[in-house]
């Protein structure tokens, strides 16, 4: 009967192998849409877990048959989990318009989760769970994308000559192309009277999620006195 505190060398080397295999597909995913946590970082937290969970269950098996000492395979797993929760929250920006980068928080998590697995043997749990996070990743994000969210909120900025009528132009022009202004910000800058004085108008606008950057920049255009576009 197999020792269930022991491990070969060749079972370690499968477990940590899989780890990297498991938590690299997840971070490709999240390496080829920009996200902070990439392909290296989930492959890491998924390996460091792995190797983890095996120090907890088999790293102190020299100690299972001596007096008054207790054995707990889940002692050192709480803690990962405990601490991936910092790096996650590295993840997360507030960039003044929107947050983002919760969805990879929660990818590190679930890597986490999967290294653990991996480490204590549910090696069905873990390959499941991966190919769950990526079709929750792509195929859901797809359809949050198409039916869920239809808007998202960018930042723009205008610099235009000074006219009485701009703000009126400006706000007709948005209403044409089905854009919402949440917040605008008017900074009038005066110069010697040989320089024409300009406005500069500062907005977070909800947009459709379709519509590209270059889109709203030839849209503004449009708009008779504009010199200069911005667009986040």
């Amino acid at each position: 009967m197999n020792n269930p505190w022991v491990i070969g060398n060749g079972l370690i080397l499968v477990r940590l192998l899989l780890s990297v295999l498991l938590g690299g597909a997840i971070g490709f995913e999240r390496e080829h849409n920009h996200h902070p946590a990439g392909f290296r970082t989930h492959i890491l937290v998924c390996l460091g877990s792995a190797l983890i969970m095996m120090l907890s269950i088999y790293g102190f098996s020299e100690f299972v048959g001596e007096t008054n000492v207790r054995i707990d395979p889940a002692r050192l797993a709480t803690a990962v989990i405990t601490g991936i929760g910092f790096l996650g929250a590295g993840t997360i920006l507030f960039t003044g318009k929107a947050i983002t980068g919760l969805t990879t928080a929660a990818s590190l998590w679930v890597v986490a989760a999967i290294g653990l697995s991996i480490g204590a043997g549910f090696y069905f749990a873990a390959v499941s769970g991966t190919a769950l996070v990526l079709v929750n990743l792509w195929a859901f994000n797809k359809i949050e994308r198409r039916f869920l969210r239809s808007k998202k909120i960018r930042r723009l900025t205008i610099q235009a000559a000074a006219r009485e009528d701009f703000l009126g132009c400006l706000t007709a022009r948005l209403n044409d192309i089905s854009i919402k202004i949440q917040k605008m910000t008017l900074l009038e800058k005066r110069f010697p009277l040989e320089e024409p004085d300009h406005v500069e108008v500062r907005l977070h606008v909800v947009v459709p999620i379709s519509m590209e950057p270059d889109e709203m920049i030839a849209e503004m255009k449009k708009i008779s006195g504009v010199f200069a576009i911005s667009v986040e």
